[in-house]
């Protein structure tokens, strides 16, 4: 079988976990996710993290040998992306 594109992660993962923002890239074999979720909310990212594989299912044992993730409640995200286009000082 095929290795999976980041569109492919990107699809399974919103199958199985409803997202605010989802965004998937990578080359076949190492991955990285940046997902967002209301899920999380209360969560730790040991338990945010164990939620995305469960929204992945078997298919991740069997492909995706390498993926690492950021995931953040809306909120988070926003205060991410704020903090982003702000100076640090």
């Amino acid at each position: 079988m095929a290795d999976p594109t980041p569109a492919d992660v990107e699809r399974y993962i919103a199958q199985g976990l409803a997202c605010d923002h989802l965004q998937v890239e990578g080359d076949g074999r190492h991955f990285f996710a940046t997902v967002v979720s209301a899920e999380f909310e209360g969560k730790s990212r040991v338990s945010r993290h164990q939620r995305v594989y469960q929204a992945l299912g078997d298919r991740m044992r069997e492909q995706i040998h390498a993926l690492s993730m950021k995931t953040l409640t809306p909120a988070e995200w926003a205060s991410n992306a704020s903090s982003a286009s702000t100076h640090h000082h």
